[in-house]
Protein backbone atom coordinates (compact mmCIF):
# COMPACT_ATOMS: atom_id res chain seq x y z
CA UNK A 1 0.00 0.00 0.00
CA UNK A 2 1.29 3.57 -0.68
CA UNK A 3 2.68 5.23 2.32
CA UNK A 4 -0.20 6.16 5.24
CA UNK A 5 -1.54 9.88 4.66
CA UNK A 6 -0.62 11.00 7.25
CA UNK A 7 3.04 9.57 7.61
CA UNK A 8 3.15 11.48 4.00
CA UNK A 9 2.14 14.77 5.36
CA UNK A 10 5.25 14.56 7.62
CA UNK A 11 7.58 13.30 4.67
CA UNK A 12 6.52 16.60 2.43
CA UNK A 13 7.41 18.75 4.64
CA UNK A 14 10.80 17.65 5.42
CA UNK A 15 13.24 20.22 3.19
CA UNK A 16 14.98 18.16 0.66
CA UNK A 17 18.83 19.13 1.27
CA UNK A 18 20.94 17.47 -1.10
CA UNK A 19 23.68 17.41 -0.45
CA UNK A 20 22.84 16.28 2.81
CA UNK A 21 24.51 18.18 5.79
CA UNK A 22 27.37 16.58 7.86
CA UNK A 23 26.35 14.29 10.91
CA UNK A 24 27.01 16.03 14.03
CA UNK A 25 25.70 13.82 16.95
CA UNK A 26 24.77 16.88 19.42
CA UNK A 27 22.42 18.25 16.65
CA UNK A 28 21.25 14.91 15.75
CA UNK A 29 20.38 14.58 19.70
CA UNK A 30 18.67 18.09 19.73
CA UNK A 31 16.00 16.74 17.09
CA UNK A 32 15.56 12.73 18.16
CA UNK A 33 15.50 13.78 21.81
CA UNK A 34 12.52 15.18 21.85
CA UNK A 35 9.42 13.48 22.41
CA UNK A 36 6.13 14.20 21.09
CA UNK A 37 3.04 14.42 23.18
CA UNK A 38 3.10 16.50 26.44
CA UNK A 39 4.03 14.02 29.84
CA UNK A 40 -0.01 14.73 30.81
CA UNK A 41 -1.29 13.17 27.37
CA UNK A 42 0.57 10.10 27.76
CA UNK A 43 -0.54 6.97 28.68
CA UNK A 44 -0.57 6.88 32.89
CA UNK A 45 1.13 4.50 34.57
CA UNK A 46 0.79 3.29 38.31
CA UNK A 47 4.74 5.00 39.56
CA UNK A 48 7.61 5.97 37.65
CA UNK A 49 10.90 5.47 39.09
CA UNK A 50 14.19 7.01 38.48
CA UNK A 51 17.21 5.05 39.65
CA UNK A 52 20.88 5.30 38.36
CA UNK A 53 22.69 1.69 38.79
CA UNK A 54 26.27 1.39 39.75
CA UNK A 55 27.92 -1.36 37.24
CA UNK A 56 31.20 -2.23 37.33
CA UNK A 57 31.88 -0.09 33.86
CA UNK A 58 29.96 2.99 35.14
CA UNK A 59 26.45 4.31 36.40
CA UNK A 60 23.55 3.95 34.05
CA UNK A 61 20.23 6.05 34.44
CA UNK A 62 17.41 3.30 34.48
CA UNK A 63 13.29 4.47 34.45
CA UNK A 64 11.37 1.86 35.99
CA UNK A 65 7.74 1.71 34.79
CA UNK A 66 5.77 -0.31 37.29
CA UNK A 67 2.01 -1.44 35.75
CA UNK A 68 0.15 -1.92 39.15
CA UNK A 69 0.20 -2.80 42.55
CA UNK A 70 1.36 -6.73 42.31
CA UNK A 71 2.77 -9.26 44.61
CA UNK A 72 5.47 -10.21 41.73
CA UNK A 73 5.79 -8.92 38.62
CA UNK A 74 7.39 -10.10 35.01
CA UNK A 75 10.21 -7.87 33.73
CA UNK A 76 10.87 -6.42 30.59
CA UNK A 77 14.27 -4.32 29.64
CA UNK A 78 14.10 -1.54 27.42
CA UNK A 79 16.76 -0.73 25.09
CA UNK A 80 15.88 2.87 23.18
CA UNK A 81 16.87 3.70 19.79
CA UNK A 82 18.91 6.40 17.91
CA UNK A 83 21.83 4.90 16.05
CA UNK A 84 23.65 4.36 19.42
CA UNK A 85 24.33 8.04 19.49
CA UNK A 86 20.63 9.62 20.34
CA UNK A 87 17.36 8.77 21.91
CA UNK A 88 17.43 8.74 26.11
CA UNK A 89 14.99 7.55 28.85
CA UNK A 90 12.33 10.71 27.73
CA UNK A 91 12.61 10.04 24.15
CA UNK A 92 11.49 6.73 24.30
CA UNK A 93 8.93 7.48 27.46
CA UNK A 94 5.58 7.64 25.46
CA UNK A 95 6.61 4.21 23.83
CA UNK A 96 7.52 2.42 26.94
CA UNK A 97 4.65 3.62 28.94
CA UNK A 98 1.66 1.57 27.03
CA UNK A 99 3.48 -1.53 26.50
CA UNK A 100 3.86 -1.58 30.24
CA UNK A 101 0.09 -0.93 31.03
CA UNK A 102 -0.99 -3.52 27.85
CA UNK A 103 1.45 -6.23 29.17
CA UNK A 104 1.42 -6.25 33.08
CA UNK A 105 5.17 -6.07 32.89
CA UNK A 106 7.25 -3.94 35.30
CA UNK A 107 9.38 -2.31 32.09
CA UNK A 108 13.26 -1.44 33.04
CA UNK A 109 14.43 1.27 30.53
CA UNK A 110 17.51 1.37 30.27
CA UNK A 111 19.87 4.91 29.19
CA UNK A 112 23.01 3.37 28.36
CA UNK A 113 26.14 5.38 27.05
CA UNK A 114 26.21 6.54 23.55
CA UNK A 115 28.59 6.97 20.87
CA UNK A 116 30.60 8.99 19.92
CA UNK A 117 31.89 9.49 23.70
CA UNK A 118 31.34 5.59 24.24
CA UNK A 119 31.54 4.07 21.34
CA UNK A 120 30.59 -0.11 20.86
CA UNK A 121 30.29 -1.76 22.88
CA UNK A 122 29.39 0.20 25.66
CA UNK A 123 26.12 0.39 24.92
CA UNK A 124 25.87 -3.54 24.42
CA UNK A 125 27.93 -4.03 27.84
CA UNK A 126 25.52 -1.41 30.21
CA UNK A 127 22.28 -3.03 28.49
CA UNK A 128 23.76 -6.87 29.49
CA UNK A 129 25.09 -5.36 32.71
CA UNK A 130 21.41 -3.55 34.04
CA UNK A 131 19.72 -6.44 32.86
CA UNK A 132 21.56 -8.93 35.02
CA UNK A 133 21.58 -6.22 37.95
CA UNK A 134 17.87 -6.91 37.61
CA UNK A 135 18.16 -10.65 37.93
CA UNK A 136 20.22 -10.24 41.47
CA UNK A 137 17.80 -7.68 42.66
CA UNK A 138 14.84 -9.85 42.38
CA UNK A 139 13.21 -9.39 46.07
CA UNK A 140 13.84 -5.28 45.73
CA UNK A 141 12.23 -5.38 42.12
CA UNK A 142 9.58 -8.06 42.77
CA UNK A 143 10.47 -10.18 40.12
CA UNK A 144 8.50 -13.11 39.26
CA UNK A 145 12.15 -15.05 38.72
CA UNK A 146 10.33 -16.55 35.71
CA UNK A 147 9.81 -14.28 33.33
CA UNK A 148 12.72 -11.77 31.53
CA UNK A 149 11.80 -10.18 28.40
CA UNK A 150 13.95 -7.76 26.13
CA UNK A 151 12.78 -5.24 24.13
CA UNK A 152 14.35 -2.63 21.81
CA UNK A 153 13.30 -0.13 18.47
CA UNK A 154 16.09 0.12 15.71
CA UNK A 155 19.45 0.35 17.30
CA UNK A 156 17.60 -0.66 20.55
CA UNK A 157 16.69 -3.78 18.45
CA UNK A 158 20.22 -4.70 17.75
CA UNK A 159 21.04 -4.33 21.33
CA UNK A 160 18.30 -6.85 22.34
CA UNK A 161 19.27 -9.25 19.81
CA UNK A 162 22.92 -8.91 20.68
CA UNK A 163 22.27 -9.23 24.88
CA UNK A 164 20.27 -12.39 23.98
CA UNK A 165 23.09 -13.75 22.29
CA UNK A 166 25.35 -12.60 25.22
CA UNK A 167 22.96 -14.09 27.87
CA UNK A 168 22.76 -17.78 25.83
CA UNK A 169 26.37 -17.84 25.87
CA UNK A 170 27.68 -16.75 29.11
CA UNK A 171 24.59 -18.15 31.30
CA UNK A 172 24.32 -15.82 33.52
CA UNK A 173 20.94 -15.43 33.53
CA UNK A 174 18.23 -16.60 31.08
CA UNK A 175 16.20 -14.24 28.86
CA UNK A 176 12.49 -15.86 27.77
CA UNK A 177 11.29 -13.47 25.25
CA UNK A 178 12.84 -11.00 23.02
CA UNK A 179 10.77 -8.18 21.20
CA UNK A 180 12.12 -6.49 17.86
CA UNK A 181 11.25 -3.50 16.44
CA UNK A 182 12.57 -2.50 12.99
CA UNK A 183 15.76 -3.16 14.30
CA UNK A 184 19.02 -2.43 12.26
CA UNK A 185 21.00 -5.93 12.27
CA UNK A 186 23.72 -5.64 9.99
CA UNK A 187 25.91 -2.32 10.55
CA UNK A 188 28.10 -2.82 7.56
CA UNK A 189 27.49 -0.47 4.87
CA UNK A 190 29.52 -0.97 2.31
CA UNK A 191 27.24 -2.74 -0.31
CA UNK A 192 23.39 -2.75 0.12
CA UNK A 193 22.67 -6.21 0.56
CA UNK A 194 18.96 -6.15 1.01
CA UNK A 195 16.68 -4.75 -1.28
CA UNK A 196 14.54 -2.24 1.23
CA UNK A 197 17.87 -0.16 1.77
CA UNK A 198 17.53 0.68 -2.24
CA UNK A 199 13.80 0.59 -2.16
CA UNK A 200 12.84 2.56 1.20
CA UNK A 201 16.23 4.39 1.06
CA UNK A 202 15.67 7.99 0.38
CA UNK A 203 12.17 9.98 1.35
CA UNK A 204 11.50 8.16 4.52
CA UNK A 205 12.90 9.37 7.48
CA UNK A 206 16.08 7.30 7.38
CA UNK A 207 18.28 7.96 4.32
CA UNK A 208 20.39 4.59 3.46
CA UNK A 209 23.28 6.96 2.06
CA UNK A 210 23.76 8.42 5.46
CA UNK A 211 23.67 5.07 7.23
CA UNK A 212 26.98 4.07 6.83
CA UNK A 213 28.15 7.91 8.84
CA UNK A 214 25.77 7.65 11.18
CA UNK A 215 26.86 4.50 12.49
CA UNK A 216 30.89 5.08 12.37
CA UNK A 217 30.06 6.89 15.68
CA UNK A 218 29.20 3.79 16.76
CA UNK A 219 32.13 2.15 15.47
CA UNK A 220 35.37 4.18 16.18
CA UNK A 221 38.71 2.27 16.22
CA UNK A 222 37.85 -0.16 13.16
CA UNK A 223 35.30 -2.47 14.77
CA UNK A 224 34.28 -5.67 12.65
CA UNK A 225 30.92 -5.54 12.06
CA UNK A 226 31.19 -9.32 11.00
CA UNK A 227 30.90 -9.53 14.69
CA UNK A 228 27.59 -11.32 15.81
CA UNK A 229 27.50 -8.63 18.65
CA UNK A 230 27.75 -5.41 16.70
CA UNK A 231 25.89 -7.01 13.30
CA UNK A 232 23.79 -9.74 14.95
CA UNK A 233 22.16 -10.99 11.13
CA UNK A 234 26.08 -12.40 11.59
CA UNK A 235 25.38 -15.27 13.75
CA UNK A 236 24.97 -18.65 11.72
CA UNK A 237 24.00 -20.43 15.40
CA UNK A 238 20.60 -18.40 16.37
CA UNK A 239 19.69 -22.15 18.46
CA UNK A 240 18.44 -21.45 22.38
CA UNK A 241 17.71 -18.17 22.15
CA UNK A 242 14.44 -16.41 23.29
CA UNK A 243 11.02 -16.43 21.46
CA UNK A 244 10.77 -13.09 19.10
CA UNK A 245 8.73 -10.83 18.12
CA UNK A 246 9.68 -8.89 15.15
CA UNK A 247 8.09 -5.73 14.33
CA UNK A 248 9.02 -4.13 10.77
CA UNK A 249 7.52 -1.30 8.51
CA UNK A 250 6.99 -1.59 4.90
CA UNK A 251 8.64 1.63 3.93
CA UNK A 252 11.85 1.23 6.18
CA UNK A 253 15.37 0.46 5.14
CA UNK A 254 15.88 -1.97 7.59
CA UNK A 255 12.57 -3.95 6.49
CA UNK A 256 14.42 -6.85 4.88
CA UNK A 257 16.94 -7.17 7.43
CA UNK A 258 14.58 -7.42 10.14
CA UNK A 259 12.32 -10.03 8.24
CA UNK A 260 15.77 -11.94 7.21
CA UNK A 261 16.61 -12.40 10.88
CA UNK A 262 13.39 -13.58 11.73
CA UNK A 263 13.60 -16.56 9.15
CA UNK A 264 17.18 -17.56 10.35
CA UNK A 265 15.04 -17.72 14.09
CA UNK A 266 12.93 -20.06 12.44
CA UNK A 267 15.17 -22.03 10.76
CA UNK A 268 17.37 -22.41 13.96
CA UNK A 269 14.13 -23.84 15.74
CA UNK A 270 13.38 -20.52 17.49
CA UNK A 271 9.69 -19.50 18.06
CA UNK A 272 8.58 -16.24 16.07
CA UNK A 273 6.34 -13.87 15.17
CA UNK A 274 6.39 -11.11 12.24
CA UNK A 275 4.25 -8.29 11.71
CA UNK A 276 4.98 -6.23 9.17
CA UNK A 277 3.08 -2.86 9.43
CA UNK A 278 2.24 -1.85 5.62
CA UNK A 279 2.06 2.09 4.84
CA UNK A 280 4.40 2.52 7.68
CA UNK A 281 8.05 4.37 7.95
CA UNK A 282 11.17 3.61 10.49
CA UNK A 283 10.40 5.50 13.57
CA UNK A 284 6.23 4.57 13.70
CA UNK A 285 6.42 4.04 17.33
CA UNK A 286 5.27 6.88 19.76
CA UNK A 287 4.54 9.29 16.53
CA UNK A 288 1.86 7.35 14.44
CA UNK A 289 0.86 5.04 16.68
CA UNK A 290 -2.52 7.40 17.26
CA UNK A 291 -3.37 6.13 13.83
CA UNK A 292 -6.30 3.29 13.32
CA UNK A 293 -3.56 1.05 11.06
CA UNK A 294 -0.81 1.00 13.97
CA UNK A 295 -2.46 1.51 17.12
CA UNK A 296 -2.20 -2.08 17.77
CA UNK A 297 1.43 -2.42 17.75
CA UNK A 298 1.54 -2.11 21.59
CA UNK A 299 -1.38 -4.98 22.15
CA UNK A 300 0.54 -7.36 19.83
CA UNK A 301 3.60 -6.72 21.16
CA UNK A 302 1.92 -7.75 24.65
CA UNK A 303 -0.07 -10.32 23.87
CA UNK A 304 3.25 -11.80 22.56
CA UNK A 305 4.54 -10.94 26.09
CA UNK A 306 1.79 -12.60 28.09
CA UNK A 307 1.56 -15.72 25.68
Amino acid sequence: MPVHPEIKKILDFIPKLDPKPKIIPEEHRKMFDAPVLPVEQRVQVYSVEERTIATTEADIPVRIYTPNEADSYPILMYFHGGAFMSGNLESHDEVVRPICMESGYKVISVGYRLAPEHPFPAALVDSYNVTKWATEHKDELKWDGKNLAVAGDSSGGNLVAAVSLMTRDKKEFTITKQVLLYPSLDLDFSEFRYPSLVENGKGYFVESDQLAEINSFYLLGNVDTDNPLVSPIREENLENLPAALVITAEYDPFRDEGELFAENLKNCGVAVEVKRYDGATHGFLGKFTHLDEYKDVYKRTADFLKS
